[in-house]
């Protein structure tokens, strides 16, 4: 194991070097009090894409709250609907002030996560044949499903590749697809304000650009707003969907969708459930679907966690998205140059970066993949298995990006329709690992977010290069 005193040599080397992190000194006050539980438990936890952590105070404020409070059912008019009404309506305008949108201009939605916001989107959206829908290579698998919806009602669907090694969309490329089908009578466009693969940002003048030529704009937000901050005052995209255990990790199961209003005006729900009426009947073989929020809001709400969202926002608040955004930004730069130095005894990296190697316009999402002083891969399920043994939570494989990842990896088309052709009924993981045999089928990614310390990166840099040979 590393020694203290090379972890302080290099802290203060980074702290020259970055001197914008000693600025957010009050976040190591934070993770002494709301995060020990790292500490004590020996854990680096790297896996911020995947899911946040929450504070110790959400918890006991949470907690709390439910032994204080009597909740009902939302859906009536007696006491206890009454004080989950409040306390939901509550998460909601919180929410829309959060990402600084206008109750006047959008709504806000309540979903079980990211991806079934989307779902909401794809299977209500006007496709037709006459409709396009359009997305970037390395939208998450959430956002690949809708185009099952477009395809089932004849709409066309086109890609926009991302280019190796940054990852990064040609501008020229964005503006020549916007500008197809002008004749088309609805347009979806859809990309990710981050690259849950990648970590790449792509530019929010897309949006207004996309606007511009008639499309409407659904921005996946999932992995940019744990760090990041979205003004949807400046950036107007009509559709953004989020998951809040990304960005303060409780609770679980509670997404949103929001929405701007007359974007929302276009959607055709396939189907109606309780809560998302004002008047159904058998007999007539009628039903009006609620107008608003709650013509989405199937079911019975998460009444009781969502109270625990307007507490996990006004932690990340007292916290400030801003601090959150410069410590990540800080910690992933020193991390990009620190891997880009390591190299085996034959003069060959030990890493390869998929996305930016610097951190313009990118996020605190890193994809690599480990080979040998050969040049051979080395297994990424090897590298979280050993990463594992060290106590340190890293996460590999595609992470629901495929597209992202194909192009990374360098599998064309070519090879994966062969892939599909040898297993046409059903194809399994290893299936696919058999059928690239030579080649990675996936890479090791390493996120930070609003817990991370240098003492973190500095244990992966450590991981590494005991790598090197």
């Amino acid at each position: 194991m590393i020694s203290v005193g090379t972890v302080q040599r290099d802290f203060e080397a980074f702290l020259a070097a970055w001197p914008e992190y000693g600025a957010t000194g009050a976040l190591d006050e934070i993770r002494a009090r709301e995060f020990a539980r790292l500490d004590a438990a020996g854990q680096v936890y790297l896996d911020y894409t995947g899911a946040g952590l929450y504070g110790e105070s959400q918890i006991r404020r949470h907690t709390e709250l439910l032994l204080e409070h009597v909740l009902g059912n939302p859906h009536s008019a007696n006491p206890t609907s009454q004080v989950s009404t409040r306390l939901v309506e509550a998460a909601r305008r919180h929410v829309l002030s959060f990402f600084n949108a206008s109750p006047d201009d959008y709504c806000a939605i309540f979903t079980a996560n990211a991806s079934h916001a989307l779902k909401l989107v794809g299977e209500s959206y006007p496709f037709e044949p006459r409709s396009r829908f359009l997305l970037t290579f390395d939208n998450h698998n959430s956002v690949n499903g809708i185009r099952e919806f477009a395809r089932a009602r004849g709409a066309g669907i086109s890609y926009i590749p991302v280019v190796p090694p940054d990852m990064r969309v040609e501008q020229p490329a964005v503006d020549a697809a916007l500008a197809t089908a002008r004749d088309a009578r609805d347009r979806l466009f859809a990309c990710p304000a981050q690259s849950n693969f990648s970590g790449v940002q792509h530019p929010l003048e897309w949006v207004a650009a996309a606007q511009s030529k008639g499309w409407d704009v659904l921005l996946d937000a999932a992995a940019f707003v744990p760090t990041n901050r979205l003004d949807l005052q400046r950036w107007r995209p009509d559709f953004v969907v989020l998951s809040f255990y990304k960005i303060f990790g409780y609770p679980t199961g509670v997404g949103a969708l929001i929405a701007r209003w007359p974007a929302l005006a276009k959607l055709r729900r396939p189907w109606f459930a309780g809560g998302t009426i004002t008047v159904a009947s058998v007999g007539a073989d009628r039903h009006y679907l609620a107008s608003g929020a709650s013509g989405f809001e199937d079911g019975t709400l998460n009444f009781s966690s969502l109270a625990a969202v307007d507490i996990g926002l006004d932690f990340i608040e007292q916290i400030g998205i801003d601090a959150i955004h410069r410590r990540v930004g800080a910690l992933a730069g020193w991390l990009l140059e620190r891997l880009a130095e390591l190299r085996h005894a034959s003069g060959r990296p030990l890493v390869t970066v998929y996305g930016p190697a610097d951190t313009t316009d990118r996020g605190g999402t890193i994809t690599l993949t480990f080979r040998d002083a050969s040049g051979a891969f080395i297994d990424h399920q090897v590298i979280e298995t050993k990463a594992s043994e060290r106590g340190i939570s890293i996460r590999s494989g595609c992470f629901c990006n495929p597209g992202a990842g194909e192009l990374a990896l360098g599998l064309s088309s070519d090879d994966m329709k062969a892939c599909f052709a040898r297993s046409p009924e059903r194809m399994t993981y290893d299936d696919f690992r058999r059928c690239v045999d030579g080649r990675s089928s996936g890479a090791v990614r390493v996120s930070l977010g609003l817990a991370s310390n240098f003492a973190d990166v500095h244990a992966f840099l450590d991981f590494a290069r005991g790598f090197l040979s």
